[in-house]
């Protein structure tokens, strides 16, 4: 029986989702609590959770302030099982595009910024019968995309970093996954496409580059986040999954040819 069809696959068990007030990281702490986790949510702003989830406030460039949050958020919990580094910032732009402040900014979020959750979340992990770590990365990790360097860079190396993790904590008894997702229809891409020139034309050029001809939605990457982080996949660690409309693998030929 496969964990899409196991409603209660995470009864009893823990999880925390940084940068779950929005987009991908509230769809997948809205998913992980309808499949009966108790979930808490890191995030800058974190007026917008609601009950059942948990709220602690805390940007993941403040390492004292991810570790205070992560221990009250473990401690409210009553431990850890699940965690989902989520949080992350876009860039747009080539290498001539974006100065030093901002490669060490972006870097600091995407890269940095899953350390410091980690680090926090490892005591209470080793402890876990079930322990699970999914990473959000890219299929700019993977893939050549115009004016991303940065962007891509950061997700580069979080796929390597997840790679390593694994292979640091598997005989720990915790699992380390990453998903790439590709163009997901989330806030950002909402600001991104209101700043462009011609709204309908980039989003329709982001679709068009996806060869299901549509955006990802956040529901979709928050499916493959918690089929990695379910105990039903225990036997899954290292790995990458991606959820971009075929971007990465498929070489469809154009329509009508």
């Amino acid at each position: 029986m496969t964990d899409s069809h196991r409603t209660d696959a995470f009864t009893g068990l823990k999880a925390l989702v940084t940068g779950g007030a929005c987009g991908i990281g509230r769809a997948t702490a809205a998913l992980l609590s309808a499949r009966g986790a108790d979930v808490a949510v890191l995030d800058r702003d974190i007026t917008a959770v609601d009950e059942p989830l948990r709220g602690y406030a805390a940007d993941v460039t403040d390492d004292a302030a991810v570790r205070t949050a992560v221990t009250a958020a473990i401690s409210d919990l009553g431990g850890l099982d699940v965690l989902v580094n989520n949080a992350g910032i876009g860039a747009q732009g080539t290498v001539a595009d974006n100065d030093d402040s901002e490669w060490r900014h972006v870097l600091d979020v995407n890269v940095v910024g899953m350390v410091r959750t980690t680090r926090a979340a490892l005591p209470a992990l080793r402890a876990s019968d079930h322990a699970a770590i999914v990473n959000t990365c890219s299929v700019a990790a993977t893939a050549g995309l115009p004016r991303r360097a940065l962007y891509a860079a950061s997700k580069g190396a979080v796929q390597a970093l997840t790679l390593a993790m694994a292979a640091d904590h598997v005989r720990e008894g915790i699992r380390v996954n990453c998903v790439n997702p590709g163009t997901v229809d989330t806030p950002w891409i909402g600001r991104l496409l209101d700043a462009a020139d011609d709204p309908a034309a980039e989003r329709a050029a982001l679709e068009a580059r996806q060869p299901t001809g549509r955006l990802v939605s956040a529901d979709e990457v928050a499916g493959a986040i918690v089929y990695l982080a379910s105990p039903l996949s225990s036997g899954t660690t290292g790995t990458t999954l991606a959820v971009d409309g075929g971007m990465q693998g498929l070489r469809p030929r154009p329509a009508g040819r």
